[in-house]
């Protein structure tokens, strides 16, 4: 820890963003004393290269956040964020969340809740039950406060259930009365998370429940008395992370693929040397937890992270294992990608994310090898790496307890994303026989349908902006509360593209936001995933942009292009598509003069899927 923490304080002082590998290293601190340190020499961070998500973050509590900022930057920090924390006054929690009192623009607001808040100063500890209308009350309450605080802001509006302190329980001497009192707190708990259904912007952590599995106790009674704070460091920095979990997830900043390498570490035992029948795999254990594992894959797979197998292993006898074996949970066709050979894991990550289209900060590996660990961990430090080591008990543990792969809302498109890889393997192999590119994409029979978004697609959409970083042209993150806002409002214009080819639906891979004005329409962002560049489908969305404003007699139509570390790819777009350069607007074009941009071998239709991946 003391390497990582020297580090963290020398990137501050001399004015650059953590790497990848220490944030990663940030990322596996557990002890709660180590996470508050290095979240305290993170303060006054910044990131002049632009390497980190920018994350404004404001925190209202109704008690003493005590270590909780701290922790909560170094996780967000570990997680590609660039937090700006901003603490309520205390005392303030009502009239903050009332008012609306603090940034508007804030893309999380975390409230810390504690048991007096809810609890009667005059419990009648003989008869508890008489506090249940105190309780709902408190909660109703609460519950319009957030109410009146999403009025003001786009943000995500993050609670959490709350322990019963055990001095409270405990003085409830009548058995029958103390359950009495449970089921109260059960109820108001339940209450809590049932306003995550009331808003897509409320989400409610189970801080209970987390505190129980962990291990962790909530309460210091001397803490308590002294300053108010009814949490301990170890309860705060379970909060922190699923706070920062959240975020992420918000951000766009989680992950894509699970690279799994396979011996001892989806099964017990090494494939060339035991064969398929001597591996360890179901059964009683340790066979018991391989097989865990694969199932924690499969699920994962099911809700739309892409699998690649990543062996030193020969490709023939690792397939047949994999068929045949009768515990296996996992089979050849649930791999997007497998790069099983004696090359460098390194190079096969590699390979396997350019076949895929996509980033190596979107890949988490997985390897028992501490060698083939550290090769990744030296060659390709974007790329989170777990440890498969150890005891295979903890494997399902060791792969999920990051929250890597969470999203704010599962998608359709999100559980079909690993067959849509599949397919562009498939599409790169298919591109081998064709004497030029444009033959290639005339085969294709590329259809890309654009349509005004709906409310089915509008999470969709808000994905995109948030997961989207190379064909990202402004920057501008626009979430699902403010597209949805822009459904209906008239001096909007939110469209989603889809697209299709022989090798099958890709769903919703893009999307614009355009506002509308009388004489001219502003694009203010228009996002496409990696996975569909070099197609065209850019220019059959500018060129339906460009119907739409000529069906609406509007005379100009403009765009513009914010440069980042990672849109390059997208700087020529708007000339490209026939845009001229229009002083402070950016690029403009006339849709009555200038030709269409779309290409000869997309068909443009309306209609399509609903939902896909960036």
């Amino acid at each position: 820890m003391s390497e990582t923490l020297i580090a963290l304080k020398d990137a501050v002082a001399s004015g650059t963003a953590p790497g990848p590998a220490l944030r990663l290293a940030l990322a596996r601190i557990d002890d709660p004393a180590a996470l508050r340190r290095a979240g305290r020499a993170l303060t006054g961070l910044t990131d002049p290269a632009g390497d980190l998500r920018p994350a404004r973050v404001a925190v209202v509590a109704g008690c003493t956040v005590g270590a909780f900022e701290p922790m909560l930057r170094a996780g967000l920090v570990a997680a590609g964020a660039l937090p700006e924390i901003v603490t309520a006054p205390y005392g303030a929690f009502d009239l903050t969340l009332a008012t609306g009192g603090f940034d508007p623009a804030s893309d999380v607001v975390s409230c810390l809740l504690d048991a007096s808040y809810f609890l009667p100063d005059d419990l009648d500890h003989a008869e508890p039950g008489t506090a249940a209308e105190h309780l709902t009350q408190r909660l109703a309450h609460l519950g319009g406060l957030v109410t009146a605080a999403l009025a003001t802001t786009h943000a995500t509006v993050v609670l959490h259930t709350v322990p019963l302190p055990g001095n409270v329980r405990d003085g409830v001497l009548s058995l029958r009365a103390r359950g009495e009192l449970t089921r109260l707190w059960y109820r108001l708990n339940l209450g809590l998370l049932e306003l995550a259904e009331t808003s897509a912007q409320i989400e409610v952590v189970d801080l209970a429940g987390l505190l129980a599995d962990a291990a962790a106790p909530a309460r210091d009674d001397r803490l308590h008395s002294y300053a108010d704070l009814p949490y301990t460091d170890a309860a705060l920095s379970v909060l922190a992370r699923e706070v920062r979990r959240i975020a992420q997830a918000r951000l766009g900043l989680s992950k894509k693929v699970l690279a799994l390498d396979l011996d001892n570490t989806l099964w017990g035992g090494v494939l060339g040397e035991v064969g398929a029948e001597g591996v360890a795999l179901g059964g009683l254990y340790p066979g018991k937890a391989y097989k865990e594992l694969q199932r924690a894959a499969r699920r994962l797979r099911d809700q739309g992270v892409v699998l690649v197998l990543a062996s030193k292993n020969d490709e023939e006898p690792v397939r047949r294992a994999l068929l045949e074996h009768p515990e296996a949970a996992l089979r050849p066709d649930d791999f997007s990608v497998l790069v099983v050979n004696w090359d460098s894991k390194s190079a096969n990550l590699t390979r396997a994310a350019g076949s895929l289209g996509l980033g190596l900060a979107s890949v988490v590996f997985m390897d028992d090898s501490p060698f083939e660990r550290g090769e990744v961990e030296a060659q390709l430090p974007e790329v989170a790496v777990v440890d498969a080591g150890g005891d295979p008990a903890g494997l399902v543990t060791a792969l999920l307890r990051h929250g890597w792969f969470d999203v704010p809302e599962l998608t359709g498109t999100d559980r079909k994303r690993p067959e849509l890889y599949r397919a562009r393997s498939l599409r790169s192999d298919f591109s081998g026989g064709f004497a030029s590119t444009e033959d290639y994409l005339k085969a294709l029979d590329l259809r890309v349908a654009v349509e005004p978004a709906t409310r089915f697609t509008a999470a969709r959409v808000a994905q995109l902006a948030a997961r989207t970083n190379q064909f990202n042209l402004t920057g501008v993150r626009f979430d699902e509360a403010a597209t949805v806002a822009m459904l209906t409002d008239p001096a909007y214009l939110v469209a989603s593209v889809s697209v299709r080819d022989r090798f099958g639906d890709e769903g919703v891979v893009g999307a614009a936001w355009v506002e509308k004005d009388t004489d001219v329409w502003h694009v203010r962002n228009l996002v496409l995933s990696c996975r569909v560049l070099g197609r065209g489908v850019e220019f059959a969305v500018a060129g339906w942009l460009a119907r739409q404003a000529r069906e609406a007699a509007v005379p100009r139509l403009t765009g513009a292009f914010v440069p980042s570390a990672k849109n390059a790819v997208a700087a020529a777009f708007w000339e490209k598509a026939g845009f001229v350069p229009a002083g402070d607007e950016g690029f403009e074009f006339a849709p009555a003069d200038m030709p269409d941009p779309t290409p000869s071998w997309v068909e443009v239709t309306s209609g399509g899927s609903t939902e896909e991946d960036a």
